[in-house]
């Protein structure tokens, strides 16, 4: 089942449930999926939905601890849900072990030295990564890499 039609199954579950925070989350992304669809007019790829999850979920992180910051408990612990609601479209996350063997793979694949080749190794990275990583994780392990 594509990713874009499970999450309007949930959607639907969550209706007949009432569970009405996962319900406006689920509707906040399936929003968020038709808004790039009529702008770029076609039709998302589940690759393309993860990305868009992966950033939902980074804008809600970052409210968090802005939230945290400002003594807004209430307000942060709602974006946590959403968090919830949102991981649990991504894909299983990869270890740490795996991580770096993908990283190790695309450094001799690019034959990429020194911090000029951080960019090669990213390009070749980014795909296979993407939704089960965090990329700026990724590219602080690129870049300590190459550096040493």
């Amino acid at each position: 089942m594509a990713l874009k039609a499970k999450i309007t199954e949930d959607m639907k579950a969550a209706m007949r449930a009432k569970e009405t925070a996962r319900l406006s989350t689920i509707r906040m992304l399936l929003a968020a999926i038709k808004q790039r669809e009529v702008d770029e007019r076609i039709e998302l790829t589940d690759a393309d939905v993860l990305a868009i999850i992966d950033k939902m979920i980074k804008q809600r992180r970052d409210s968090i601890s802005q939230f945290e910051a400002g003594k807004r408990e209430d307000l942060a612990a709602a974006e946590r849900a959403e968090v919830a609601v949102l991981g649990a479209y991504l894909p299983q996350q990869m270890s740490e072990s795996e991580i770096d063997a993908a990283i190790a793979e695309a450094i001799t694949a690019s034959a990429a030295a020194g911090p000029a080749g951080i960019g090669k190794v990213m390009a070749l990275v980014k795909p296979k990564l993407a939704g089960r990583a965090d990329m700026a994780v990724v590219a602080s392990r690129i870049k300590a890499k190459l550096a040493g």
